[in-house]
């Protein structure tokens, strides 16, 4: 899952940035109102996380700009701005969730789950298919209920496909769902992280779809 960060404060966006990681997503961040629309116009980010106090433009009149151009990317609001009025204000404003500052990074971190499951309207945090058992919650993967050890870009590879069963995923949306941008990408990375995965899971169980990319079908489960 991406994300896209957008907070003034630069030591707090970076250990925020570290801990986001840490929990397996990627991040990108930005700095102010006019970054932050235009990086989400490339509609590359799955959720947001926005401060309100941003240098140039407000962070509601950012959300509202972001909500008249029916973009319907969730948005967690994340302020020091902790007065009821604030938080009915920015929630009418099209805000999916809200938290003040200061705040605990696992309630931050549970609140992310929560949007993401309605993302991918998964009604609990266990993806199970053909006996591969994903844990979102706790980024956990058994397989005929023993455990798997995957690394983080395997992991993140795994649920993006599980994610999005039945689809097919190009190489440049795997790369999206594993890269931030500036960090460089191998031009064979997915092919070896598939091939990882695919010595630790059963047989067939990543198709490769031919000139498209890879997909993971969840029928028969």
């Amino acid at each position: 899952m991406r994300v896209l960060l957008v907070e003034d404060d630069g030591p707090l966006s970076a250990a925020l940035s570290q801990s986001l990681r840490h929990a397996n997503y990627v991040v990108d961040c930005v700095y102010d109102g006019k970054s932050a629309l235009s990086a989400i116009t490339s509609n590359l980010n799955d959720l947001v996380i926005l401060d309100l106090g941003l240098p140039d433009i407000d962070g509601r009149k950012v959300l509202a700009h972001i909500r008249q151009k029916n973009n319907f990317i969730p948005v967690l609001i994340l302020t020091a701005r902790d007065k009821t009025s604030d938080k009915i204000s920015g929630l009418d404003a099209g805000a999916d969730d809200y938290l003040a500052k200061p705040f605990d990074m696992d309630e931050l971190l549970a609140r992310l789950r929560v949007l993401e499951r309605r993302v991918n309207t998964a009604s609990n945090s266990i993806i199970k298919i053909h006996g591969v058992a994903f844990d979102t919650t706790f980024n956990n993967v058994t397989l005929n209920d023993h455990p798997l050890h995957l690394s983080r870009r395997e992991l993140m590879l795994l649920k993006a496909l599980l994610e999005n069963s039945g689809r097919v995923l190009s190489k440049h949306q795997l790369e999206s769902k594993l890269y931030e941008w500036g960090e460089e990408v191998a031009s064979n990375t997915i092919e070896v992280h598939i091939s990882n995965l695919r010595k630790k899971l059963p047989d067939n169980f990543i198709k490769t779809v031919r000139g498209v990319g890879y997909c993971i079908h969840n029928n028969g489960q």
